[in-house]
């Protein structure tokens, strides 16, 4: 009885299998950092906030008079706006790609005023980010 003879691998599957690696080498390369995702926040929090209080005029009547560029205003304060972010924001690195979750807000800013919460879930995958999912629970004034 004869030994089974080792074969060389076809072409197909060495391809296969370098194809393979090397996708999972160029995730790992970009997998953002939460740098990435601190300016992706902030970016984004300002387009939010611009649309919310600009757009809509949701700001009082005193304020809009006060306040002659109210983009410019918001666009001033991106970064502040993303380190708020990121002391509200884990990480989980998954290697190839990571999920972050940011939520803000639901604290007790006076003892009868609940501020809104707002939460987040993005994925970072190939120096990207796509939101996954997003929510809000209203404030409280009782």
């Amino acid at each position: 009885m004869s030994s089974p003879r080792w074969r060389w691998p076809s072409a197909t599957v060495a391809a296969a299998v370098l194809v393979v690696a090397g996708s999972g080498a160029a995730l790992f390369l970009t997998n953002p950092t939460r740098a990435d995702y601190r300016v992706f926040a902030g970016e984004t929090l300002v387009k939010l906030a611009t649309k919310e209080i600009c757009e809509r005029q949701t700001l009082p009547m005193v304020l809009q008079l006060w306040i002659s560029d109210c983009p410019r205003l918001i666009a001033d304060q991106e970064q502040t706006l993303a380190l708020l972010a990121d002391q509200f924001t884990r990480r989980w690195n998954l290697g190839l790609a990571s999920v972050y979750v940011t939520t803000v807000g639901g604290q007790n800013l006076l003892p009868a005023l609940r501020l809104p919460r707002y939460s987040v879930t993005c994925l970072g995958l190939a120096g990207q980010f796509v939101v996954l999912k997003t929510g809000s629970e209203a404030g409280k004034l009782e």
